[in-house]
């Protein structure tokens, strides 16, 4: 038997499982793994943070379906990932975390650049594993990305103790993995899926609210198949944008806070909501006590624990979701229901998205709309968190799953520049583009250099208001209009208190993105005006290197529909009155 040290029976695991690359960062407890990557054919990226590094897993894995791997230090190092496991964790992401630590002989002492990274990421990972014998570590491996792939899933920790790594032993990698603890169903009880059906058959206004699971699973077919077949109207949350084509009659686009008037007005409505891989979350229920009271609620779901955890649930249905939409839609009769979508279009057309397309001002749906046609929605959108988020959403029209990536459950500010370089890793030779705010954007503009140095082109679209949007926009309509340090620009010279934004008026903004971009060696653009937003996007496209477009918004624009926190999917807002 070949003996090898733990650090290279690592280094030999991750190509057994056809790893094809690893974002990290190293540090002293980890050396022994960055030596044996020295030399190895393991395609190893150097990020500028661990953050960012558990980002680009994140955003490789969303894309891909594949799994995403890093490795870090102890201590600072493994902290630092915390906020990227959470992100992974809350949006079913697989991700195998691998992390140094210090020698097994002084865990618990204090030592240098240790924390207890099992206690503290228990939280936010689907499982952990602290390898204290060497000869554990080649099985760890193999169970945690067997963990983290199948199921629900999610991320999988690894600490390695430096010990550890160095340490010798037989390696022999498992075929199998057998956990007598977990065993995940796929298949739906028969009993179960016959009872959904029929509540489905006997149905005048059923409803389909689709989820990530539906993504995972790769189900968007049979979602289609029984959609058309039974005449059922489809709405998606944020992460399942691309799954149900957005120019069919039955779509309904996104649920929720910020989804569309027709979406919420047919969910309150609905005798039937069937929810597949979906997790009813607060930003699409909103007021649960009030979401979907005439409805009879059907939950699919692979994860037993996710049923009934938020809503009360008639019809329980464990399983994968292409394995039980295939088994419904044997059974799902065909039929039209046409009171129901005339209903529907009726609200279609009362409250459309929309905006005000016929001023010149510089409306951040006008520059996404551009970029959904000049790229005919084939290009992997990657967005921050805030408002930039919702009016993506909103106005991206992606024409497959996996071509919209959004940080949802923890909506991690900093996660889209990141992640999109790691979408980029997956996907070589598609468009990868960010679409940003300023302020989200810099909690990882460093990344910039890993695109750089790695001939990686990212391209950047920052829908650039000088504010915290999100935030201003809620001070706006709920505080006063005291826009209480949500102003990115604000120097001490201004007031102290100010709510009238204004570019002519207001200080010069910190950083200067054009000169920001052009410091790393790539093209920077500025656009201040509603002409040369195409010639802008076009530019970008065309351009074979990473881009950063700043795009200067109208800085008091508002994302519309809106449900305000603690209201009904009923009490939606359309537009600020007056």
């Amino acid at each position: 038997m070949l003996e090898l040290s733990g650090a290279k029976i690592l280094i030999e695991s991750l190509l057994k499982e056809k790893v094809e690359v690893v974002f990290g960062l190293p540090g002293g407890q980890a050396l022994p793994i960055f030596d044996a990557i020295y030399g190895s054919t393991l395609n190893f990226i150097l990020t500028r943070h661990e953050q960012a590094a558990s980002h680009m897993a994140d955003g490789y894995s969303r894309s891909t379906g594949k799994p995403g791997v890093f490795i870090v230090t102890s201590g600072p190092g493994a902290t630092n990932i915390v906020t990227g496991l959470g992100t992974a964790y809350m949006d079913s992401v697989p991700i195998v975390a691998i992390t140094g630590q210090v020698a097994t002989s002084v865990i618990g002492q204090d030592a240098f650049q240790e924390v207890d990274t099992i206690g503290i990421t228990r939280p936010v990972t689907k499982h952990n594993f602290l390898v204290k014998d060497v000869k554990d570590l080649a099985k760890t491996i193999k169970e945690s990305f067997y963990i983290a792939t199948t199921g629900r899933p999610g991320p999988v920790l690894i600490d390695i103790p430096i010990d550890v790594q160095r340490a010798v032993h037989e390696f022999v990698y498992p075929k199998e993995v057998e956990i007598r603890s977990y065993k995940p169903n796929n298949s739906g009880h028969p009993v179960q899926v016959k009872k959904a059906v029929d509540i489905i058959n006997n149905s005048e206004r059923p409803v389909l609210y689709v989820g990530t699971g539906v993504v995972i699973s790769n189900a968007e077919s049979e979602i289609f198949e029984v959609s058309k077949k039974a005449d059922i109207p489809v709405t998606n949350t944020l992460l399942s944008i691309g799954v149900y084509p957005c120019d069919s009659d039955l779509s309904l686009g996104m649920l929720g806070m910020h989804g569309t008037f027709c979406a919420n007005k047919a969910v309150q409505a609905a005798d039937v909501i069937i929810a597949i891989g979906a997790r009813f979350d607060d930003r699409c229920t909103c007021k649960v006590c009030d979401f979907a009271k005439t409805a009879k609620i059907i939950h699919i779901d692979i994860d037993p624990t996710a049923i009934s955890k938020v809503v009360d649930v008639d019809i329980p249905v464990v399983g994968d979701a292409k394995t039980v939409l295939k088994e419904m839609s044997v059974l799902i009769e065909k039929k039209e229901r046409k009171n129901w979508s005339k209903l529907i279009n009726k609200w279609k057309t009362e409250q459309p998205l929309s905006y005000d397309r016929n001023d010149n001002n510089l409306h951040p749906q006008y520059v996404i709309e551009k970029i959904s046609e000049l790229t005919k929605g084939e290009a992997i959108i990657v967005t921050e968190v805030g408002q930039h988020q919702m009016w993506s959403a909103q106005y991206y029209k992606a024409k497959r799953p996996r071509l919209f990536l959004s940080s949802g459950g923890l909506g991690t500010m900093g996660f889209g520049y990141p992640a999109a370089i790691g979408a980029k890793f997956g996907n070589p030779d598609k468009e990868v583009i960010v679409i940003a705010g300023d302020g989200s954007f810099q909690m990882n503009m460093q990344e910039m250099a890993v695109a750089v140095l790695n001939d990686v082109s990212v391209k950047v679209v920052i829908l650039n208001n000088q504010y915290l949007g999100n935030v201003r926009q809620w001070q706006e309509m709920f505080y006063g209009k005291r826009y209480s340090h949500s102003c990115l620009a604000k120097r001490k010279k201004c007031p102290q208190w100010c709510n009238t934004p204004d570019r002519n008026r207001c200080p010069v903004y910190v950083p200067d993105f054009v000169k920001w971009a052009e410091s790393y060696g790539t093209l920077g653009i500025r656009v201040t005006d509603k002409k040369d937003v195409i010639p802008a996007i076009k530019k970008m496209i065309e351009t074979k290197n990473s881009v950063v477009v700043d795009v200067w918004i109208e800085k008091e624009e508002n994302v519309f529909p809106m449900v305000p926190t603690g209201s009904s999917l009923d009490d939606v807002i359309t537009r600020i009155s007056g």
